[in-house]
């Protein structure tokens, strides 16, 4: 069995088991037992879905502090497209990155040239491409593990061209080490995060090997220090900064955005995880096969949505979208050559170089035998149970919760339907137990 790292914690001081994370949880992932919240850390893709509805909020986010900046001798920050979104219009990201060097890193790199980069050699690998369809975009970390957990048939989809950010973090890496004649380890590239599912996937990539990235800061964590130091940069920039900006790479902040500035005719977006789980429904059942690319993310309106952002997602998703309508009213085409971007691409550097594998549950016995005869009895006690998913036994639905006492986690008198079964056992038991020992009592009396 796999060990995974998550980036999600729950403080069970805080958690008083109200059970609505277990009911949001996409893979059924969480269980509440003995009044108090637990992850089913094979099933956990990571997705936030939980953090955003606890009342408590005793689920927390794990990403890295800000002082994870001292471990280096040089540190980037790569701030994900989606921090451009959390303030007012007229702070650009020229502002924002300016901002950055002020709260104390070395430097900071616009990940939006990495995104331009990815986004002409999707271009170019769906041009080539001639297999199954669609392909699946892999940029966001929870669409490809929710793939690995529940839909394993359709990994092959999930297009192999390697993500911006880390491209962004191999690019300023090996630029960064000629320059200043440093190791690459000693140079730390700080992803800026909008989400907890981008941490997973720098310590944990669901392909394997190595990240190039060396941590991840919560844009939530952020956000108040680089506000105050933009504050006090000078304010004369005016909207000329639109110029050295890349269309191709600030759409993908958005849900669409990708589909949108590359023109993609014959491509779907979809946003929020119950809506992509429904997607990837009808692809497994067969459908979908006229489409050619799938841009899906497990955040409503895409990364602008992610639960460690600061601003309303519709204010966001507003903000990147009229960005990307002045970019193309103004006619900005500053972004990678297309030229250099082909040949990189001939060369094979935007291809992952690991392969992405399913992610196996846990069966319900090592031993096959034995797991058939556990199937046969957790089918037998779900045929026994009401079936409407309650969810007061603290399992998400009937079916997970026949599985659960097959494994031993769990009572069948866990079950609120079953008690008045358990307590008209006890009733006869009792009964008889009592008629038992009258019987003996009388027999003793006899006897003396």
């Amino acid at each position: 069995m796999n060990q995974y790292y998550h980036s999600i914690y729950i403080n069970e001081k805080k958690c008083e088991g109200r059970m609505r994370c277990m009911r949001v949880c996409p893979t059924q992932a969480i269980r509440v037992r003995n009044g108090k919240a637990k992850i089913l850390e094979e099933r956990c893709i990571d997705c936030g879905e939980c953090i955003n509805v606890c009342p408590n909020n005793a689920i927390i986010p794990l990403t890295d502090p800000f002082t994870t900046i001292s471990k280096f001798k040089y540190t980037i920050a790569i701030p994900s497209p989606a921090l451009y979104a959390q303030f007012g219009r007229e702070i650009l990201p020229d502002r924002v990155l300016e901002g950055l060097k002020k709260i104390g890193f070395d430097d900071a790199y616009d990940v939006a040239q990495s995104c331009g980069e990815v986004s002409f050699a999707i271009q170019e690998y769906l041009r080539e491409y001639k297999g199954p369809k669609p392909l699946i975009l892999s940029s966001c970390p929870t669409v490809v593990r929710l793939i690995q957990v529940k839909y394993p048939e359709l990994i092959d989809l999930i297009m192999p061209i390697e993500t911006p950010r880390e491209v962004a973090g191999r690019e300023i890496k090996e630029k960064k080490s000629k320059e200043l004649g440093l190791k690459e380890e000693d140079i730390g590239a700080i992803y800026l995060t909008p989400c907890p599912a981008k941490m997973i996937s720098i310590k944990q990539p669901a392909e394997g090997g190595k990240s190039h990235l060396d941590g991840a800061i919560s844009i939530k964590d952020i956000y108040a220090p680089l506000l105050s130091a933009m504050e006090n940069l000078n304010k004369t920039e005016s909207r000329a900064s639109l110029k050295s900006l890349c269309i191709l790479g600030i759409g993908w902040a958005i849900a669409g955005g990708i589909s949108k500035t590359l023109k993609l005719k014959n491509s779907l977006v979809v946003s929020g995880l119950r809506n992509v789980i429904k997607v990837l429904d009808d692809i497994e059942n067969g459908k979908l096969k006229n489409i050619d690319f799938l841009e899906a993310y497990s955040c409503l309106e895409g990364c602008v949505g992610g639960s460690l952002t600061v601003e309303n997602v519709y204010i966001s998703y507003n903000k990147i979208f009229q960005l990307i309508e002045d970019l193309e009213l103004q006619e900005i085409k500053v972004c990678p050559d297309i030229r250099e971007v082909r040949k990189r691409y001939k060369e094979n550097y935007y291809l992952r170089k690991e392969k992405i594998y399913p992610r196996p549950l846990k069966p319900l016995d090592p031993d096959i035998s034995k797991a058939i005869l556990k199937m046969k009895q957790k089918d037998k006690i779900y045929e026994d149970l009401p079936k409407i998913d309650c969810g007061a036994c603290g399992s998400p639905t009937c079916e997970t919760f026949a599985e659960d006492v097959v494994k031993g986690e769990a009572k069948i008198t866990d079950c609120i339907f079953k008690l008045p079964e358990k307590f008209e056992q006890i009733s006869d038991e009792l009964i008889e137990l009592m008629k038992k020992s009258s019987y003996h009592q009388s027999k003793l009396k006899k006897e003396e």
